[in-house]
C-alpha cells in the first residue's frame, strides 16, 4: 500500500440521464473522477455504455438498483421509496439475488468488465440485499464492494439529522465488514460521501483532502448537467450535480489534492 494517501472518486448514478452521463464523462475527462457506477436500468443505459467505450480509462461498476425504474426480472416498477423497499423485503416480494444478478449479466453482456460494486440508496446496508451483493461479488469475480459508512470528519454545513443518520449507520460497519471478509469481498479502508450528499463543493473537497486518512478511500460524488432530462426524473439531485461537477473540474481541487500528497486511483489500480 501507498503511504500516500489514495482517493477513488465514483460518480454514481451512470445511466441515470444523458445528461448525468455527459457530467460523469466530463467530470472524469477534466477533473478528479476516477470511476463511476452503471444502473442496468437506467433510462439513459446505452448511452452510458457508448460514452464508457469511448471512454477506456473510466474505471466501470454496477450501479445495483432495487429503489426506482424497473426490474429486469419480473418487468414491474420496482419499490419507489425506502419504506417500499423494507417492505418488500419483509414479505420476499422481490427475489433479490436473481434481481441484482440479473442487472449484472446485463452490464456485462454490452462487454463492459466491472470491477467494483455497489448500491442505489445503500440498499445493500440491508442484510438480505448485502447477501445478495456478495454472492453476486463472487460469482461475477467483482471483488470490490462499497462500505458506505463516513470516516470521520468535519462536514461543512451538514444538517444535524444526516450527521446523526450516520453516526447510526456507523454501528452496522462491524458486521458489514465481516461479512464481505467472509465471502473474499474487498472494501476500502474508508469512505466518504454519505454527509456531502447534494453538498459537493469546492471548499468540502479541500476539507476532505486535509482529514484524508493514510490507505485508500472512496468518496461518493453525483455530477451531471442539469438538462430537461434531469430536471424531469424522479430524484433530489438536480441543481446540485452541476455544483459538483465545477467542484471536481476546478483546478483548486486538483491542487488541494497535491498540496496534501494524494494519490487518485481507480479500482483496476489498486487490483
Amino acid at each position: 500500500m501507498s503511504w500516500r494517501p489514495q482517493l477513488v472518486v465514483n460518480g454514481d448514478d451512470f445511466g441515470f440521464t444523458p445528461d448525468v452521463n455527459s457530467g460523469i464523462v466530463e467530470a472524469h475527462r477534466r477533473g478528479i473522477l476516477t470511476a463511476t457506477t452503471l444502473m442496468a436500468n437506467g433510462d439513459a443505459f446505452d448511452d452510458a455504455v457508448r460514452l464508457a467505450r469511448e471512454t477506456p480509462s473510466l474505471d466501470v461498476g454496477c450501479h445495483l438498483v432495487l429503489i426506482g425504474g424497473r426490474s429486469l426480472t419480473f418487468g414491474k416498477p420496482l419499490p419507489a421509496t425506502v419504506a417500499e423497499l423494507l417492505h418488500a423485503l419483509v414479505h420476499r416480494e422481490i427475489p433479490i439475488y436473481e434481481e441484482l444478478a440479473a442487472q449484472t449479466r446485463h452490464i456485462i453482456a454490452t462487454g463492459i468488465r466491472p470491477t467494483h460494486l455497489d448500491t442505489h440508496k445503500h440498499t445493500h446496508l440491508a442484510p438480505p440485499v448485502l447477501d445478495a451483493v456478495v454472492r453476486i461479488s463472487r460469482h461475477f469475480a467483482i471483488p470490490w464492494v462499497r462500505c458506505p459508512f463516513d470516516f470521520p470528519m468535519r462536514a461543512l454545513g451538514t444538517p444535524l439529522r444526516t450527521r446523526l443518520v450516520s453516526r447510526a449507520l456507523g454501528l452496522m460497519q462491524g458486521r458489514f465488514r465481516r461479512v464481505l471478509a467472509a465471502h473474499g469481498c474487498r472494501g476500502t479502508d474508508h469512505f466518504a460521501g454519505f454527509q456531502l450528499t447534494g453538498r459537493v463543493g469546492c471548499d468540502a473537497l479541500a476539507s476532505l483532502a486535509e482529514a484524508l486518512p493514510e490507505g485508500v478511500t472512496e468518496l461518493m460524488c453525483h455530477p451531471g448537467h442539469c438538462g430537461d432530462a434531469l430536471r424531469q426524473a424522479p430524484t433530489r439531485l438536480k441543481e446540485s450535480r452541476e455544483r459538483e461537477l465545477q467542484a471536481l473540474t476546478a483546478p483548486e481541487t486538483r491542487q488541494a489534492l497535491e498540496r496534501h500528497n494524494i494519490d487518485l486511483v481507480n479500482y483496476s489500480q489498486l487490483g
